[in-house]
C-alpha cells in the first residue's frame, strides 16, 4: 500500500493497518545531489519516532536494527551521487492485534476474568480460529474498544549533514 504521510499505523482508517501487528516495509528513492556527499562530510538518517524498532537499508546495503530514541544511523558509506534506495522495516507490539481481535467474535470457553476454561479444539487440531481472530492467548489481556498504541514509523524522516569536525 502506499501511504501519503507518515501516520501511526493506529490512526488509519483501514482494519488491516489500524490492528497489524508484524513487520512492515517502508521504501523511499531518494536523490542525493553532485557535490552532497564528500570525504569531510557525514550523512545521518534520523528516523523521527519509531513505534517500536527499525532495520535500515540504503542501497540493498544492511546498517542494522534502530530499537530505541534517538532512530538515527550514520549512512555515508552508503550513499552515493544519484538515486538511492532507502528501505526500512518496521515492527511492532501485539497490542493492536489483540484488541483488535475483541472486535471479533469469541472463539475461546473463557472465565469471566478471561482465563481460559479449555484448550479450544481448534487450537489442539493446529488449525486457524473459526471467527477470524489473528491471536490466541490463554489469558485476554485487552478488551474491546481499549486504546490502541501508536505503531509504526511516526518520523518526521530527515537528513542531516554534518562536517568531520562538527560530528569529533
Amino acid at each position: 500500500m502506499e501511504l501519503e504521510k507518515l501516520i501511526s499505523w493506529s490512526e488509519h482508517g483501514d482494519p488491516g493497518v489500524k490492528y497489524f501487528s508484524g513487520q512492515a516495509i517502508y521504501t523511499k528513492t531518494i536523490a542525493i545531489p553532485r557535490g552532497l556527499l564528500g570525504k569531510d562530510r557525514r550523512v545521518f538518517l534520523d528516523l523521527g519516532k519509531v513505534q517500536v524498532m527499525a532495520a535500515v537499508k540504503v542501497n540493498g546495503k544492511d546498517l542494522g536494527v534502530l530499537w530505541k530514541p534517538p532512530y538515527r544511523v550514520d549512512v555515508t558509506e552508503a550513499f552515493r551521487t544519484g538515486d538511492n534506495t532507502l528501505e526500512i522495516g518496521v515492527a511492532n507490539l501485539w497490542i493492536n492485534r489483540m484488541i483488535g481481535d475483541e472486535e471479533l467474535a469469541e472463539d475461546s470457553d473463557r472465565n469471566p476474568d478471561g482465563t481460559l476454561k479449555a484448550w479450544p479444539q481448534w487450537v489442539l487440531e493446529g488449525k486457524p480460529s473459526p471467527t477470524g481472530r489473528f491471536t490466541f492467548t490463554s489469558w485476554r489481556l485487552w478488551k474491546k474498544g481499549e486504546k490502541l498504541v501508536e505503531s509504526g514509523l511516526v518520523g518526521p524522516v530527515t537528513l542531516h549533514i554534518s562536517t568531520l569536525s562538527e560530528v569529533k
